[in-house]
């Protein structure tokens, strides 16, 4: 390995692009102030190594300090280390009585997965300048060096060496000045670094077929959630496709369901409101504000729609956490695919786009007269704070960039890890949240209507451990950068992953993974697993775990015959989207059911293969409860014809409180059959789990 020094000067001898007007030399440089940059910053620091941390911005922490108060968590349990720290940080920011200007302590409760019971030395939820205040004071307390307002040259802003194993020898900012640095972490939400170091990456959502995944790609059957009512004509003038699709309508959707496309998971801005009159601004339209941008907002209140279209989060001091809801909401569907890939003046573009779309939504639900009149009285009651992102008129500067690029380093990250059916064994943190996707697109259905795509909510599983080597490019690619928030992951497995509490785990594994290479003077994909365990653990870092209360499914392997499951790829489904895991028994991870919902609309087809010729008896698992539905409709196609049964889930299962038998069938190797299962005509909740097809012994055996 050549010195640093000389693979510097052969590094600027082959590159381009403005002279550098000034140089800093550090050990590691973190590009990105999100939370999980911070953490990463903390970390190098606490190691004993020289740590810069870049923002392009003039404001630390991401949606942490950006509005997004209400923390999707997961399971609490698993956020250890600097994570937990900066939860325990809000707490105790909160036991200052001087912090509690417009309400009473006592009288804050947040309820949802984030309130902080009498137990708790943490506390998930906060205001924005709460999160900032601690973020800043962690930093302080470590000398961490921070550096604002410089933006990486994205033409000529990664200086590499060249050679098997590439290194970043430099990095240029816009303004011309030089961080040099032997280990990097990109822990932008963007993953700008990532890509212009020459890293793999892909925008857009994979194929199910690319990873054997059923949630990824196109998602029409998922959609029944802030889906909007049925019936809307898609254009401008009603019935007449001449006068055009209404906007945000994408002509060109939806796609074949489960194949790629390089459409992105929507955006918006978390709004941080309050309803205190002395510290609340009014909603005020914004320029450029036009009314034909909520007509299907309009029309999906006309067809039946009647409450506010937002999730309210109570903060403290009588603020909120206002996030997308229902059909048409906050989220800007359809308007960011430039984004993850865009130079600066595009992104500049689209954040000033989704601001005006935002804004002028708030003022129309307020104003507009078309908007019923209790939801007009509801939202008049909110407004920008006074004293929160008072830069900015109380509006956030972090856009909500749910998902840009995604790495693709030495190991993606599935949905079978969500799911349990891959278990990395280089654990660096855990993830814990449900497979969690907004929506992708608005399109025309065949019926002529608008309707959202992309809308995946996914979860009856635990938490998985994330494996290091998602955080590492190829090596060929590049031997010191680490990437902890751009990991490298399928689209509906970065859904789980991309929570800010989690961003902060893998950024403090990035930086303890980084000061390990260095000292032991190895590229980061060689960096000493056992050593780095170990070091997690020292700090907290949770990196396994199992509730002593779970619910555990009986594993489809340890099972005779061949067993479907309702998440196998040999599963065709319509709706059944809801997943479960509370009442055993079940399959795998967990079972879904129609939420008593949509009946005649859902429906599952389980489709076999004869492994062999013989006797076959079939066999359907599913959960019994008071709650379900008594006639659930089961078909059995085989051979040309059609057996139907109905089944009664308040009844336990007969097998092994299981699985209950649909019959005997003589079939030939190779035969089809299939067993459909659907929800019409039910009263109560249907649930699906696997079907079984078991070989059956004959009596002289």
């Amino acid at each position: 390995m050549l010195p640093r020094l000389i693979v510097g000067l052969v590094a600027l001898s082959i590159s381009t692009g403005p002279v550098a007007i000034a140089a800093t030399q550090t050990d590691v440089c973190v590009y990105g102030g999100t939370a999980g940059g911070v953490a990463a910053a903390i970390q190098v620091a606490r190691m004993g190594k020289s740590v810069v941390l870049i923002e392009p911005t003039g404001r630390l922490g991401g949606l942490t300090t950006g509005g997004l108060g209400q923390t999707d968590i997961g399971n609490k349990m698993v956020i250890g280390g600097i994570a937990r720290e900066f939860y325990r940080g809000i707490r105790n920011y909160y036991a200052d009585p001087s912090h509690w200007k417009w309400q009473a302590p006592a009288n804050y409760r947040s309820g949802g997965q984030s309130w902080t019971d009498s137990k708790e030395d943490t506390m998930w939820t906060f205001e924005p300048s709460a999160a900032l205040a601690v973020l800043s004071e962690m930093l302080n307390r470590e000398h961490v060096q921070v550096v604002y307002h410089e933006r990486l040259d994205l033409q000529h802003g990664v200086i590499k060496s060249d050679g098997p194993s590439p290194r970043i020898v430099a990095i240029r900012m816009e303004s011309g000045r030089e961080f040099r640095s032997r280990m990097f972490i990109d822990a932008s939400y963007e993953g700008d670094l990532m890509a212009k170091a020459g890293v793999s990456y892909i925008v857009g959502r994979e194929a199910n077929s690319t990873y054997g995944e059923t949630y990824d790609g196109v998602q029409t059957t998922e959609a029944t959630k802030h889906q909007l009512f049925k019936g809307i004509d898609p254009y401008v003038k009603p019935g007449d496709p001449t006068s055009g699709l209404l906007p945000g309508i994408d002509p060109t959707g939806p796609g074949l369901e489960g194949a790629a496309d390089r459409r992105v998971q929507t955006y918006c801005f978390r709004m941080c409101l309050t309803d205190q009159p002395a510290n609340r601004q009014p909603w005020t339209k914004p320029d450029g504000y036009r009314e034909l941008d909520y007509e299907l907002l309009f029309r999906n209140f006309e067809a039946g729609f009647n409450q506010v279209p937002w999730n309210n989060s109570a903060m403290p001091n009588h603020k909120t956490d206002i996030n997308n809801n229902t059909g048409f909401s906050t989220d800007y569907i359809g308007m960011n695919y430039e984004c993850p890939d865009g130079d600066y003046a595009t992104r500049e573009r689209i954040v000033a786009d989704h601001l005006r779309y935002q804004k002028g939504l708030m003022w129309t639900l307020a104003n507009n007269t078309r908007v019923p009149e209790a939801v007009r009285k509801e939202v008049s009651k909110w407004g920008p704070t006074k004293d929160e992102f008072t830069e900015t008129g109380g509006w956030p500067e972090q856009l909500y960039i749910r998902e840009a690029r995604r790495m693709i380093g030495e190991v993606v990250m599935t949905q079978d890890n969500c799911q349990g059916r891959k278990v990395a064994t280089d654990s660096i943190g855990m993830a814990a949240y449900t497979m969690d996707s907004h929506n992708v697109q608005r399109y025309v259905d065949a019926n002529g209507h608008v309707r959202n795509e992309g809308d995946v909510e996914i979860g009856g599983f635990p938490p998985y451990p994330i494996s290091y080597h998602a955080l590492t490019p190829k090596r060929t690619e590049c031997a010191n950068l680490l990437v902890p928030l751009c990991l490298s992951a399928s689209h509906i497995a970065f859904g789980s992953i991309r929570m800010e509490p989690v961003f902060m785990v893998l950024g403090q594994s990035a930086a303890t993974a980084a000061v390990l290479a260095i000292d032991e003077s190895v590229p980061v994909q060689d960096v000493d697993y056992p050593k780095l365990r170990a070091r997690l653990l020292a700090d907290r870092q949770v990196l396994e775990y199992e509730s002593p209360t779970a619910v555990k499914g009986v594993p489809a392997k340890s099972l005779a015959g061949v067993v479907i499951d309702d998440d196998d790829a040999r599963v065709k489904r319509q709706g059944f989207a809801t997943r479960s895991s509370s009442i055993p028994k079940f399959v795998n991870a967990g079972y879904r059911t129609d939420d008593n919902q949509a009946k005649g609309e859902q429906s599952i087809r389980y489709e076999f293969t004869a492994p062999a010729t013989g006797r076959f008896e079939l066999r359907l698992a599913y959960s019994a409860y008071p709650n379900r539905a008594t006639n659930v409709p089961v078909t059995v196609r085989v051979r040309g014809q059609t057996l139907h049964r109905q089944i009664n889930e308040q009844r336990s299962p007969p097998i092994d409180g299981l699985f209950e038998s649909l019959g005997m069938e003589n079939l030939s190797a190779g035969e089809a059959i299939a067993v459909e299962i659907s929800n019409a005509g039910t009263t109560g909740y249907v649930v699906v789990d696997a079907v079984q097809l078991l070989p059956v012994k004959s009596a002289t055996n």
